[in-house]
């Protein structure tokens, strides 16, 4: 396996990983750090069998693979879109260990000049899979030389400059692109196209996460009791990297402050400490929900409004807290601003106000 040195630190980076406000290490941030980036190589599956989770991508892509290796050539392109931390790194390289084959992996923010691509499209081998995350954050000119080496194998060097300058056809070998990508509607059509597989990675049911931390566990040497890994995988978000990093700090909580295993009480309670919330929530969600609610009754109020309000700058609210707070349906956006909903009231033991009664200045504010 080849790492590309232009590749960022995160195979998996995430927007939310580069904001201010420290936001990129929070506990259930999705985004990997370096230490996540140490472990998850350990516990990562090594082919579909192993794989927890995406059952119909899986058995999509089972049959792509096994089609080429039939074959005998190399397997169509692949596009997997989704949130960061479902398994998109992961899955490319169970589809070049499937195949046989070396996997390279960079990714688009690393790529910001035609000659980068065509430096990494020359020096691949026959049947080589090339990873390429965030790959809608590719510059223009580098994604337009992909084109053409995705669906002809070849790419058109240009020599010299001005009226002077030569196009020379370089051929390449077949090669297998797999796209990563958490923001497929940024994809251009043509690029969309050229994929022969495409896979939408969907968030974990809390029973499949629970089947992720048990043999995370199994391979930490960590003992977890059944109820234990559903406290966790219930404040995981969905997400198997969430539940990996939280199983992590559950067993060190648990080591010091118990016999080292991890039952339920021991996972709340570690839980606790790290500010973590029997639906996920952490410190800069519930300071969101708080703000809403308490200062301006549930809304509606701006997003600079309340970023303010939070001590937090305005992308850090709405890139990093609002996604999963909607998605909860505990925050709704509107075109007058933010509102919090009823599950909103209940999740922070609050009582809303009578109509009329409460929140009178947010009709002042606008989105």
């Amino acid at each position: 396996m080849n790492w590309d040195e232009t590749a960022p630190a995160d195979a998996d980076d995430a927007l939310s990983g580069a904001l201010p406000g420290g936001a990129g290490s929070r506990l259930v941030g999705a985004d990997a750090d370096g230490d996540d980036q140490a472990v998850e190589a350990a516990l990562r599956p090594k082919d579909l069998g192993e794989f927890v989770g995406q059952e119909r991508v899986r058995e999509q892509l089972d049959l792509v693979l096994k089609a080429a290796r039939q074959r005998g050539g190399t397997a169509d392109h692949v596009l997997l879109s989704g949130a960061p931390g479902l398994g998109k790194t992961t899955l490319s390289m169970i589809i070049a260990a499937e195949m046989g084959a070396p996997i390279r992996i960079t990714s688009g923010p690393a790529i910001q000049h035609a000659g980068d691509l065509a430096a990494i499209l020359s020096s691949l081998t026959e049947g080589e899979v090339l990873f390429l995350d965030e790959i809608h954050r590719m510059s223009r000119p580098a994604e337009e030389m992909l084109y053409m080496a995705m669906e002809d194998f070849r790419v058109d060097v240009i020599v010299g400059k001005g009226p002077g300058a030569t196009a020379i056809p370089l051929e390449l070998p077949p090669f297998t692109l797999v796209g990563a990508t958490t923001r497929a509607g940024l994809l251009p059509p043509p690029l969309r196209d050229r994929f022969g597989f495409t896979g939408h990675m969907e968030f974990y049911a809390p029973a499949e996460l629970e089947r992720v931390i048990h043999r995370s566990a199994r391979l930490l040497e960590v003992t977890i009791e059944p109820e234990g890994a559903a406290e966790i995988a219930g404040r995981s978000r969905g997400t198997p990297r969430i539940a990996n990093r939280l199983l992590r700090r559950v067993r060190d909580y648990a080591q010091v402050k118990a016999d080292g295993v991890i039952t339920r009480e021991i996972a709340a309670s570690a839980l606790a400490v790290y500010d973590v919330d029997g639906r996920g929530l952490d410190r800069l969600d519930r300071a969101v929900l708080s703000a809403l609610l308490k200062l301006f009754g549930g809304g509606p109020v701006g997003l600079s409004t309340l970023a303010v309000a939070v001590g937090e700058e305005r992308e850090t609210v709405e890139e990093v807290a609002e996604p999963f707070l909607v998605r909860e349906g505990l925050l709704a956006r509107t075109p007058r601003g933010r509102i919090g909903t009823p599950a909103a009231w209940e999740h922070l033991g609050l009582t809303p106000p009578q109509r009329g009664t409460g929140g009178g200045q947010s009709g002042l504010f606008e989105a």
